[in-house]
């Protein structure tokens, strides 16, 4: 490759780069002189730390722990329950435990609050029943309520990395303990969990950014944590440095939680042993009588309160009158969710597409470098994605004003795709990734002697073989979209409303019945990756 072409190219991808960390950067230089503007950056924190800050740290790790533990709880519990022990259902278990990846956690929040709310069909039918009066059950927008909602709608990522490290090697070990004499809570103390620990680590790690992410669920049930503490410093206090600074502290949070959850896949490896975990004598212990019972139990709870319950409670509106729903403006709000998750998609893949090709064609520090760094975009939460691009946009409005930067970026698509780009980049990076994996590196040497170029070795070598791989990726990045809802809410351009954004503001002005059916809408969406996940690993 000539010098020229190099430089080129390297120029090209730092400024893909700037353009993707543009938005952590500008949160970042919040804390510098030169970025405060006023320079009242210790002047806001010291207000802040006196009387919202203690409320959102606490509220924030109270959520945390007790999301992180529950979580932990179930997802170990059905990984066990499906990976260690065999009962009739539980190859239908093993698909049915991934549903409420489905079911975006606002949803469920809408779902849950419509059914056991004070003027709920629940309390309303127990106090007619029973003659009864008041409040009978525990007010559901709560602390209380939130961590029930994350816990049943979260646990999934714990539940898939925990079976995938004891489907691998726990079996087998276990029976090699079994004829050494351990009884089975030993086995399953001494065995299965060290297995399961690095797994349930990094599946905790991720429930704990989605959960810090969350801006719909802690927002509708009026908790002041972190991000709904960013949104209401930009939006209702006017203070945008506030907002960048509480921004920054809840981006470092992520970051380490991002390096813990790298820490513990690393960690996610074993020696392998002789045998097979598939063998005759290593499959799963068969249950009977109250052990069995157990086992349904813990693997159906979760899809009924996850799944099951949701579905069931935003359904019942949708079967009591169809004629009040919106449908005139139904296919309006898909539209708009369709054609932002579409050209997000499309431009997220290519992306993927160039760095992934960059990468694998010459392994320089830049090419390592913007490719982690546009892998770090999907820990960023959408809250900070917004505050990072608005500061830099309204300085430079600010500064030329005849530019027009802030009608561009607030006014038309352009800002919301940047956000989703920033935010989904790595979902399709990561894809296409795993799919150059297993293409081995004699090809690319075999074409090279032939005398094909960089175009030809993409497009008759490495397209046909990655087809099925940047497929998966716009469907996963399509369905991101669709569900995000605190940088659509922000961003969207006017009269652009799209079906998650539709569907809080419906249920924020308590119309639940009508928030029904956009959120449905997500969950058939949501339902897609899943089956297709589902698929993957029954075929594994």
């Amino acid at each position: 490759m000539r010098p020229i072409s190099i430089a080129f190219r390297t120029v090209l991808l730092i400024l893909f780069a700037g353009f993707l960390a543009l938005p952590v950067l500008a949160v970042l230089a919040s804390w510098l002189p030169w970025g405060q503007g006023d320079g009242q950056a210790g002047q806001i924190l010291r207000e802040m730390a006196a009387t919202v800050l203690p409320r959102y740290a606490g509220t924030t790790l109270w959520l945390a722990l007790l999301v992180a533990m529950g979580a932990a709880i179930v997802g170990t519990c059905t990984a066990a329950a499906v990976t260690l022990f065999d009962f009739p259902g539980r190859r239908t278990f093993e698909w049915l435990l991934l549903l409420p990846l489905a079911m975006p956690a606002y949803v469920t929040a809408y779902a849950y609050t419509d059914f056991l709310q004070f003027s709920g069909p629940l309390q309303v039918s127990l106090r007619n029943t029973f003659g009864l009066e008041g409040r009978l059950l525990p007010e559901i927008r709560s602390l209380g309520g939130a961590v029930w909602v994350f816990i049943f709608s979260l646990y999934p990522y714990v539940y898939l990395l925990a079976r995938t490290a004891l489907g691998e090697r726990a079996a087998h070990l276990m029976e090699a303990a079994r004829l050494l004499g351990a009884p089975l809570p030993r086995r399953i103390r001494a065995v299965a969990l060290p297995l399961a620990r690095p797994a349930v680590a990094a599946g905790v790690a991720l429930v704990l950014m989605e959960t810090l992410a969350d801006f719909g669920v802690s927002s509708y049930f009026g908790i002041q944590t972190f991000t709904t503490g960013i949104y209401k410093a930009w939006l209702s206090m006017d203070n945008r440095l506030a907002a960048a600074q509480l921004a920054t502290m809840l981006l470092v949070v992520v970051m380490l939680l991002l390096h813990l959850e790298q820490r513990a896949q690393q960690r996610m490896r074993f020696a392998t042993g002789g045998g097979r975990a598939g063998s005759a004598e290593a499959q799963p212990l068969a249950l009977r009588g109250l052990r069995r019972w157990l086992a349904w139990a813990i693997c159906a709870l979760p899809v009924l309160m996850g799944f099951v319950a949701p579905v069931a409670f935003m359904l019942r509106p949708l079967a009591a009158d169809w004629s009040a729903l919106p449908w005139e403006r139904f296919m309006e709000w898909a539209w708009h969710s369709v054609r932002l998750g579409g050209i997000t998609a499309a431009l997220a893949v290519l992306a993927a597409l160039m760095l992934a090709f960059a990468l694998r064609r010459r392994p320089d520090p830049v090419t390592r470098g913007v490719v982690r760094l546009a892998s770090l975009g999907y820990a960023v939460p959408g809250a900070v994605i917004v505050v990072g691009l608005l500061l830099p946009v309204g300085w430079l409005q600010t500064m030329v004003p005849h530019w027009g930067v802030g009608a561009l970026v607030t006014a038309t698509s352009f800002g919301i795709v940047w956000a989703y780009l920033v935010r989904f980049c790595a979902v399709a990076l990561q894809s296409v990734n795993s799919g150059y994996a297993r293409i081995p590196a004699s090809l690319d040497d075999s074409a090279r002697m032939l005398g094909v170029g960089s175009v030809g070795l993409m497009s008759r070598v490495h397209w046909p073989l990655l087809k099925r791989s940047t497929a998966a990726a716009a469907l996963l990045v399509f369905v991101d979209v669709m569900k995000e809802l605190p940088a659509t809410m922000v961003l969207r351009p006017f009269n652009s409303d799209t079906l998650a954004v539709v569907a809080y503001q419906l249920a924020r002005d308590e119309r639940l019945g009508e928030a029904a059916l956009p959120s449905l809408a997500l969950v058939a969406v949501g339902l897609v990756p899943v089956i297709l996940l589902s698929r993957t690993l029954r075929s594994r």
